[in-house]
């Protein structure tokens, strides 16, 4: 049995799914790729929560100013 890999993109404050991608494997460009259409139609956030499945090992990551 293969194992999938999911993408998902979470707005916390709505709540609203702004990115779900599935595959076997998901590569860092995937990843680059995905976040910068959001970027390009939402703005740039402020901070972005990341975890890494099944252990819900949660962390922040602080975008902060350009």
């Amino acid at each position: 049995m293969r194992r999938s890999r999911a993408l998902t993109v979470i707005e916390n404050g709505t709540r609203e799914c702004l990115a779900l991608v599935a595959d076997t494997a998901l590569s860092g460009r995937t990843v680059a790729r995905e976040l910068d259409a959001i970027i390009a139609y939402r703005g740039r956030p402020d901070v972005i929560f990341r975890d890494y499945g099944a252990e819900y090992t949660s962390s922040t990551i602080w975008v902060g100013p350009t």
